[in-house]
Protein backbone atom coordinates (compact mmCIF):
# COMPACT_ATOMS: atom_id res chain seq x y z
CA UNK A 1 0.00 0.00 0.00
CA UNK A 2 1.17 3.32 -0.47
CA UNK A 3 0.90 6.06 1.81
CA UNK A 4 2.14 9.18 0.39
CA UNK A 5 3.41 10.70 3.88
CA UNK A 6 4.31 9.80 7.15
CA UNK A 7 2.25 8.29 9.85
CA UNK A 8 3.34 10.90 12.42
CA UNK A 9 1.52 13.45 9.45
CA UNK A 10 -1.57 11.18 9.27
CA UNK A 11 -1.61 10.86 13.14
CA UNK A 12 -1.54 14.50 13.72
CA UNK A 13 -3.36 15.62 10.61
CA UNK A 14 -6.11 13.40 11.91
CA UNK A 15 -6.46 14.78 15.43
CA UNK A 16 -6.50 17.90 13.97
CA UNK A 17 -9.46 17.17 12.05
CA UNK A 18 -11.07 15.18 14.52
CA UNK A 19 -11.28 18.39 16.90
CA UNK A 20 -12.81 20.70 13.91
CA UNK A 21 -15.24 17.84 13.30
CA UNK A 22 -16.19 17.90 17.14
CA UNK A 23 -16.21 21.89 17.28
CA UNK A 24 -17.56 22.34 13.85
CA UNK A 25 -14.97 24.71 13.78
CA UNK A 26 -13.26 25.53 9.86
CA UNK A 27 -10.32 25.21 8.46
CA UNK A 28 -8.71 28.34 8.01
CA UNK A 29 -7.81 28.46 4.46
CA UNK A 30 -10.43 30.28 2.29
CA UNK A 31 -9.33 33.29 2.00
CA UNK A 32 -5.79 32.45 0.34
CA UNK A 33 -7.55 29.70 -1.55
CA UNK A 34 -6.50 29.97 -5.28
CA UNK A 35 -8.11 31.27 -8.12
CA UNK A 36 -8.29 30.57 -11.71
CA UNK A 37 -10.14 31.56 -14.64
CA UNK A 38 -13.30 29.91 -15.95
CA UNK A 39 -14.46 29.65 -19.39
CA UNK A 40 -18.08 29.67 -20.86
CA UNK A 41 -19.35 28.62 -24.68
CA UNK A 42 -22.60 28.03 -25.45
CA UNK A 43 -22.89 24.93 -27.84
CA UNK A 44 -26.79 23.56 -28.37
CA UNK A 45 -26.05 20.12 -29.16
CA UNK A 46 -23.72 17.29 -29.58
CA UNK A 47 -23.18 17.39 -33.26
CA UNK A 48 -20.77 19.38 -35.63
CA UNK A 49 -20.73 22.49 -33.58
CA UNK A 50 -19.54 20.89 -30.20
CA UNK A 51 -16.00 20.12 -30.91
CA UNK A 52 -15.10 24.01 -32.55
CA UNK A 53 -16.17 25.12 -29.00
CA UNK A 54 -14.50 22.51 -27.13
CA UNK A 55 -10.94 23.65 -28.88
CA UNK A 56 -12.45 27.74 -28.43
CA UNK A 57 -13.21 26.92 -24.47
CA UNK A 58 -9.42 25.16 -24.43
CA UNK A 59 -7.91 27.65 -26.07
CA UNK A 60 -9.61 30.39 -23.75
CA UNK A 61 -8.14 28.61 -20.94
CA UNK A 62 -4.35 28.85 -22.36
CA UNK A 63 -4.66 25.36 -24.34
CA UNK A 64 -4.10 22.40 -23.94
CA UNK A 65 -0.88 21.19 -24.98
CA UNK A 66 0.61 22.90 -22.15
CA UNK A 67 -1.27 21.28 -19.77
CA UNK A 68 -1.25 17.90 -21.15
CA UNK A 69 1.58 17.41 -24.47
CA UNK A 70 3.67 14.04 -23.47
CA UNK A 71 1.86 13.83 -20.44
CA UNK A 72 -0.76 10.33 -19.16
CA UNK A 73 -3.43 12.00 -18.59
CA UNK A 74 -7.12 10.23 -16.87
CA UNK A 75 -10.53 11.64 -17.31
CA UNK A 76 -13.03 10.62 -14.67
CA UNK A 77 -16.39 10.62 -16.18
CA UNK A 78 -19.88 10.14 -14.63
CA UNK A 79 -21.96 6.77 -15.33
CA UNK A 80 -23.77 7.08 -12.11
CA UNK A 81 -26.85 4.78 -11.19
CA UNK A 82 -27.88 1.26 -13.38
CA UNK A 83 -27.37 1.45 -16.88
CA UNK A 84 -31.15 0.66 -17.70
CA UNK A 85 -32.16 3.78 -15.72
CA UNK A 86 -34.36 6.08 -17.94
CA UNK A 87 -35.62 10.10 -18.00
CA UNK A 88 -38.89 9.47 -20.06
CA UNK A 89 -37.58 7.62 -23.01
CA UNK A 90 -34.17 9.22 -23.38
CA UNK A 91 -30.29 7.73 -22.70
CA UNK A 92 -28.58 8.65 -20.09
CA UNK A 93 -26.60 10.46 -21.52
CA UNK A 94 -28.82 12.96 -22.24
CA UNK A 95 -29.77 13.33 -19.13
CA UNK A 96 -27.71 12.45 -16.44
CA UNK A 97 -24.14 10.73 -17.97
CA UNK A 98 -21.47 12.52 -19.28
CA UNK A 99 -21.93 11.95 -23.17
CA UNK A 100 -20.06 9.91 -25.04
CA UNK A 101 -19.46 12.37 -28.00
CA UNK A 102 -18.23 14.31 -25.16
CA UNK A 103 -15.94 12.50 -23.91
CA UNK A 104 -14.42 11.27 -27.51
CA UNK A 105 -14.40 15.15 -28.53
CA UNK A 106 -12.22 15.87 -25.19
CA UNK A 107 -10.05 12.64 -25.99
CA UNK A 108 -9.69 13.55 -29.15
CA UNK A 109 -8.62 17.07 -28.54
CA UNK A 110 -5.83 15.94 -25.65
CA UNK A 111 -4.80 13.58 -28.61
CA UNK A 112 -3.95 16.31 -30.73
CA UNK A 113 -1.99 18.41 -27.80
CA UNK A 114 0.19 15.61 -27.76
CA UNK A 115 -1.12 13.33 -24.67
CA UNK A 116 1.04 10.34 -24.20
CA UNK A 117 -1.54 7.65 -22.63
CA UNK A 118 -5.20 8.94 -22.16
CA UNK A 119 -6.80 6.54 -19.33
CA UNK A 120 -10.67 6.83 -19.10
CA UNK A 121 -11.73 5.91 -15.81
CA UNK A 122 -15.34 5.45 -13.74
CA UNK A 123 -16.72 3.31 -10.95
CA UNK A 124 -19.31 2.04 -12.46
CA UNK A 125 -22.37 0.90 -10.69
CA UNK A 126 -22.44 -2.34 -8.40
CA UNK A 127 -19.49 -4.03 -10.59
CA UNK A 128 -15.56 -4.52 -10.84
CA UNK A 129 -15.66 -5.97 -14.55
CA UNK A 130 -14.49 -3.71 -17.26
CA UNK A 131 -15.52 -0.29 -17.96
CA UNK A 132 -15.97 -1.60 -21.76
CA UNK A 133 -18.54 -4.44 -20.62
CA UNK A 134 -20.65 -1.34 -19.22
CA UNK A 135 -20.61 1.10 -21.64
CA UNK A 136 -21.95 -1.95 -23.96
CA UNK A 137 -24.73 -2.54 -21.27
CA UNK A 138 -25.61 1.17 -22.04
CA UNK A 139 -25.62 1.12 -25.87
CA UNK A 140 -21.94 2.80 -26.22
CA UNK A 141 -19.62 1.75 -28.94
CA UNK A 142 -16.26 1.84 -26.27
CA UNK A 143 -14.42 1.48 -29.50
CA UNK A 144 -15.57 5.52 -30.47
CA UNK A 145 -13.74 6.80 -27.74
CA UNK A 146 -10.34 4.17 -27.69
CA UNK A 147 -10.14 5.13 -31.48
CA UNK A 148 -10.48 9.39 -30.85
CA UNK A 149 -6.73 9.40 -30.35
CA UNK A 150 -3.78 7.41 -29.42
CA UNK A 151 -2.86 5.26 -26.21
CA UNK A 152 -6.58 4.91 -24.92
CA UNK A 153 -7.27 2.75 -22.31
CA UNK A 154 -10.53 2.43 -19.61
CA UNK A 155 -10.00 1.45 -16.52
CA UNK A 156 -13.18 0.46 -13.82
CA UNK A 157 -12.00 2.32 -10.63
CA UNK A 158 -14.58 0.04 -8.15
CA UNK A 159 -11.35 -2.17 -7.27
CA UNK A 160 -7.93 -2.71 -8.56
CA UNK A 161 -7.97 -2.94 -12.08
CA UNK A 162 -4.90 -3.20 -13.78
CA UNK A 163 -2.85 -2.31 -10.64
CA UNK A 164 -1.69 -4.09 -7.69
CA UNK A 165 -2.06 -2.08 -4.80
CA UNK A 166 -4.39 0.94 -4.04
CA UNK A 167 -2.40 4.23 -3.76
CA UNK A 168 -3.16 6.42 -0.48
CA UNK A 169 -3.96 9.98 -1.15
CA UNK A 170 -3.89 11.79 2.43
CA UNK A 171 -6.25 15.03 2.36
CA UNK A 172 -4.68 18.06 3.16
CA UNK A 173 -4.53 19.55 6.74
CA UNK A 174 -5.98 16.24 7.84
CA UNK A 175 -9.79 16.25 6.20
CA UNK A 176 -12.50 16.76 6.93
CA UNK A 177 -13.87 13.31 7.48
CA UNK A 178 -11.09 11.24 6.47
CA UNK A 179 -7.58 11.45 6.96
CA UNK A 180 -6.84 10.25 3.91
CA UNK A 181 -8.60 7.65 0.74
CA UNK A 182 -7.09 4.60 -0.79
CA UNK A 183 -8.00 4.73 -4.78
CA UNK A 184 -7.31 2.72 -7.98
CA UNK A 185 -3.72 3.40 -8.88
CA UNK A 186 -5.15 5.32 -11.66
CA UNK A 187 -5.33 8.33 -9.66
CA UNK A 188 -1.64 8.14 -8.57
CA UNK A 189 -0.29 7.02 -12.49
CA UNK A 190 -1.02 10.06 -14.41
CA UNK A 191 0.77 13.54 -14.81
CA UNK A 192 -3.13 15.19 -14.97
CA UNK A 193 -6.38 14.72 -13.86
CA UNK A 194 -9.58 15.68 -15.32
CA UNK A 195 -12.91 15.41 -14.01
CA UNK A 196 -16.32 15.54 -16.45
CA UNK A 197 -19.22 15.93 -14.90
CA UNK A 198 -23.01 16.78 -15.30
CA UNK A 199 -24.51 20.58 -15.13
CA UNK A 200 -26.99 18.64 -12.41
CA UNK A 201 -28.72 19.23 -9.30
CA UNK A 202 -27.82 16.57 -6.64
CA UNK A 203 -30.19 15.20 -3.35
CA UNK A 204 -27.83 15.04 -0.96
CA UNK A 205 -25.21 17.40 -1.82
CA UNK A 206 -27.08 20.29 -3.87
CA UNK A 207 -25.63 20.00 -6.65
CA UNK A 208 -23.38 17.83 -8.82
CA UNK A 209 -20.80 19.01 -11.10
CA UNK A 210 -17.01 18.58 -11.50
CA UNK A 211 -16.51 18.11 -7.50
CA UNK A 212 -19.05 15.95 -6.44
CA UNK A 213 -17.96 13.49 -9.76
CA UNK A 214 -15.09 12.95 -7.96
CA UNK A 215 -17.08 11.09 -5.49
CA UNK A 216 -17.02 7.88 -8.04
CA UNK A 217 -13.67 7.81 -7.25
CA UNK A 218 -13.82 6.03 -4.57
CA UNK A 219 -13.59 2.01 -4.88
CA UNK A 220 -16.57 0.30 -3.85
CA UNK A 221 -14.20 -2.69 -2.83
CA UNK A 222 -13.65 -0.45 0.24
CA UNK A 223 -15.93 2.08 0.07
CA UNK A 224 -18.97 -0.08 -0.99
CA UNK A 225 -21.83 -1.95 0.89
CA UNK A 226 -19.95 -5.15 -0.50
CA UNK A 227 -16.14 -4.12 0.59
CA UNK A 228 -14.40 -6.77 3.08
CA UNK A 229 -13.97 -6.01 6.74
CA UNK A 230 -10.10 -6.53 7.04
CA UNK A 231 -9.19 -6.16 3.58
CA UNK A 232 -10.36 -4.94 0.41
CA UNK A 233 -13.26 -7.05 -2.00
CA UNK A 234 -11.80 -7.54 -5.50
CA UNK A 235 -15.27 -8.64 -6.22
CA UNK A 236 -17.34 -5.85 -5.32
CA UNK A 237 -20.83 -5.07 -5.62
CA UNK A 238 -23.06 -2.83 -4.51
CA UNK A 239 -23.09 0.88 -3.86
CA UNK A 240 -21.61 3.47 -1.57
CA UNK A 241 -24.20 3.87 1.39
CA UNK A 242 -22.24 3.44 3.74
CA UNK A 243 -20.12 6.73 2.98
CA UNK A 244 -23.92 8.31 2.93
CA UNK A 245 -24.96 6.79 6.25
CA UNK A 246 -21.70 5.99 8.51
CA UNK A 247 -23.41 2.64 9.07
CA UNK A 248 -19.86 1.35 8.97
CA UNK A 249 -16.33 1.90 8.58
CA UNK A 250 -14.53 0.78 5.55
CA UNK A 251 -11.80 -2.53 5.77
CA UNK A 252 -9.26 -1.88 8.09
CA UNK A 253 -6.55 -1.69 5.28
CA UNK A 254 -8.01 1.45 5.24
CA UNK A 255 -7.73 4.11 7.42
CA UNK A 256 -11.17 4.87 9.86
CA UNK A 257 -13.27 8.18 9.84
CA UNK A 258 -11.53 11.02 12.20
CA UNK A 259 -14.28 11.11 14.18
CA UNK A 260 -17.08 8.06 14.39
CA UNK A 261 -19.38 10.82 16.38
CA UNK A 262 -20.12 13.10 14.20
CA UNK A 263 -23.20 13.13 12.22
CA UNK A 264 -24.36 10.31 10.63
CA UNK A 265 -26.36 12.51 8.10
CA UNK A 266 -25.47 12.11 4.06
CA UNK A 267 -26.38 16.07 4.01
CA UNK A 268 -23.31 16.32 6.34
CA UNK A 269 -20.93 13.57 5.46
CA UNK A 270 -21.39 13.60 1.59
CA UNK A 271 -20.33 17.56 0.96
CA UNK A 272 -17.07 16.76 3.40
CA UNK A 273 -16.14 13.60 1.57
CA UNK A 274 -16.16 14.84 -1.46
CA UNK A 275 -14.18 17.84 -0.71
CA UNK A 276 -11.21 15.97 0.88
CA UNK A 277 -11.32 14.21 -2.40
CA UNK A 278 -10.74 17.01 -4.51
CA UNK A 279 -8.26 18.15 -2.08
CA UNK A 280 -6.65 15.26 -1.84
CA UNK A 281 -6.38 14.27 -5.52
CA UNK A 282 -6.36 17.81 -6.85
CA UNK A 283 -8.27 17.94 -10.31
CA UNK A 284 -5.94 20.10 -13.30
CA UNK A 285 -8.98 20.28 -15.57
CA UNK A 286 -12.74 20.42 -14.56
CA UNK A 287 -15.07 20.27 -17.49
CA UNK A 288 -18.81 20.38 -17.00
CA UNK A 289 -21.13 19.16 -19.24
CA UNK A 290 -24.47 21.03 -19.76
CA UNK A 291 -25.03 21.06 -23.29
CA UNK A 292 -28.05 18.63 -22.58
CA UNK A 293 -29.04 17.53 -18.84
CA UNK A 294 -31.88 17.36 -16.09
CA UNK A 295 -33.47 19.23 -13.71
CA UNK A 296 -34.64 18.18 -10.64
CA UNK A 297 -31.96 16.00 -9.40
CA UNK A 298 -28.85 13.99 -10.28
CA UNK A 299 -31.00 10.85 -11.48
CA UNK A 300 -34.15 9.24 -12.70
CA UNK A 301 -34.88 7.87 -9.12
CA UNK A 302 -35.61 11.22 -8.09
CA UNK A 303 -39.23 12.36 -8.49
CA UNK A 304 -40.13 14.90 -11.38
CA UNK A 305 -36.97 15.00 -12.80
CA UNK A 306 -37.00 16.68 -16.11
CA UNK A 307 -34.65 16.77 -19.27
CA UNK A 308 -33.02 20.11 -20.10
CA UNK A 309 -31.08 21.42 -22.59
CA UNK A 310 -28.92 24.38 -21.44
CA UNK A 311 -26.63 24.16 -24.21
CA UNK A 312 -23.72 25.12 -22.09
CA UNK A 313 -20.06 23.61 -22.21
CA UNK A 314 -18.02 25.24 -19.08
CA UNK A 315 -14.50 24.59 -18.37
CA UNK A 316 -11.69 25.97 -15.77
CA UNK A 317 -8.31 24.73 -14.47
CA UNK A 318 -9.74 24.81 -10.48
CA UNK A 319 -13.13 23.11 -10.19
CA UNK A 320 -13.92 25.07 -7.09
CA UNK A 321 -14.16 28.47 -9.18
CA UNK A 322 -15.35 25.67 -11.98
CA UNK A 323 -18.27 25.39 -9.88
CA UNK A 324 -19.08 28.10 -8.30
CA UNK A 325 -19.62 29.47 -11.75
CA UNK A 326 -21.69 26.91 -12.80
CA UNK A 327 -23.58 27.33 -9.82
CA UNK A 328 -23.93 30.97 -11.15
CA UNK A 329 -25.11 29.81 -14.38
CA UNK A 330 -27.87 27.81 -13.36
CA UNK A 331 -29.06 30.23 -11.37
CA UNK A 332 -27.80 29.66 -7.74
CA UNK A 333 -25.33 31.25 -5.32
CA UNK A 334 -22.29 29.85 -4.88
CA UNK A 335 -22.12 31.40 -1.56
CA UNK A 336 -25.04 29.62 -0.58
CA UNK A 337 -24.90 26.76 2.37
CA UNK A 338 -27.26 24.58 4.66
CA UNK A 339 -30.45 26.33 4.44
CA UNK A 340 -30.04 29.05 1.74
CA UNK A 341 -31.30 28.44 -1.91
CA UNK A 342 -30.93 26.62 -3.71
CA UNK A 343 -33.64 24.26 -3.10
CA UNK A 344 -34.99 26.15 -0.43
CA UNK A 345 -38.21 24.26 1.04
CA UNK A 346 -37.88 21.42 -0.99
CA UNK A 347 -36.82 19.36 1.45
CA UNK A 348 -33.17 18.35 -0.14
CA UNK A 349 -30.19 19.48 -1.70
CA UNK A 350 -28.96 23.04 0.28
CA UNK A 351 -31.76 22.91 3.03
CA UNK A 352 -30.17 19.83 4.83
CA UNK A 353 -26.56 19.77 3.17
CA UNK A 354 -23.50 21.53 3.97
CA UNK A 355 -22.32 22.82 0.66
CA UNK A 356 -18.79 21.30 -0.84
CA UNK A 357 -17.81 24.23 -2.56
CA UNK A 358 -17.37 26.14 1.10
CA UNK A 359 -15.60 22.83 2.49
CA UNK A 360 -13.30 22.48 -0.58
CA UNK A 361 -12.25 26.09 0.07
CA UNK A 362 -11.60 25.49 3.58
CA UNK A 363 -8.94 23.12 2.46
CA UNK A 364 -7.68 25.59 0.03
CA UNK A 365 -8.48 23.93 -2.59
CA UNK A 366 -10.02 27.09 -4.68
CA UNK A 367 -12.50 30.02 -4.13
CA UNK A 368 -16.20 30.12 -4.94
CA UNK A 369 -16.32 33.60 -4.64
CA UNK A 370 -17.15 35.07 -8.38
CA UNK A 371 -15.84 38.74 -7.51
CA UNK A 372 -12.56 36.62 -7.54
CA UNK A 373 -12.96 34.65 -10.71
CA UNK A 374 -12.19 35.42 -14.25
CA UNK A 375 -14.96 34.39 -16.88
CA UNK A 376 -14.18 34.61 -20.19
CA UNK A 377 -16.25 33.42 -23.18
CA UNK A 378 -20.01 33.74 -23.02
CA UNK A 379 -20.88 35.74 -20.01
CA UNK A 380 -22.91 34.31 -17.21
CA UNK A 381 -25.95 36.38 -17.52
CA UNK A 382 -25.97 35.01 -20.90
CA UNK A 383 -25.76 31.58 -20.36
CA UNK A 384 -27.89 31.89 -17.84
CA UNK A 385 -30.33 28.38 -17.46
CA UNK A 386 -32.67 28.83 -14.09
CA UNK A 387 -32.75 25.28 -12.83
CA UNK A 388 -34.55 26.94 -9.83
CA UNK A 389 -37.60 28.22 -11.84
CA UNK A 390 -37.92 24.25 -13.07
CA UNK A 391 -38.61 23.08 -9.69
CA UNK A 392 -42.00 21.88 -8.62
CA UNK A 393 -43.96 23.75 -6.37
CA UNK A 394 -44.60 21.65 -4.02
CA UNK A 395 -41.80 19.42 -1.49
CA UNK A 396 -40.31 16.05 -3.37
CA UNK A 397 -39.26 14.89 0.38
CA UNK A 398 -40.69 15.45 3.60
Amino acid sequence: MSTQCTRRGLLLGGAAAFGAGLTGRPFGYAATAPSARVAIARCPAYGAEMLPALTRLFDQLGGLEGLVKEKTVAIKINMVGQVYYRVGHLPPEDTYWTNPLLIGAVVHLMGKAGAHRIRVLEGAWSSGDPLEEYMLQANWEPRDILNAASNVEFENTNCLGRGKKYARFPVPHGGHMFPAYDLNHSYQDCDVFVSMGKLKEHATAGVTLSEKNCFGATPISIYGEGAGVDEPNENPVGGRTFMHSGHRQPPKSALPENNPGSPRQGGYRIPRIVADIVAARPVHLAIVDGIKSMAGGEGPWIPSVKPVNPGILIAGTNCVSTDAVAMAVMGFDPMADRGSPPFDGLGFGFETCDSTLRLAEELGVGTRDLKRIEVIGTPIREALFSYAALRPKTPLFR
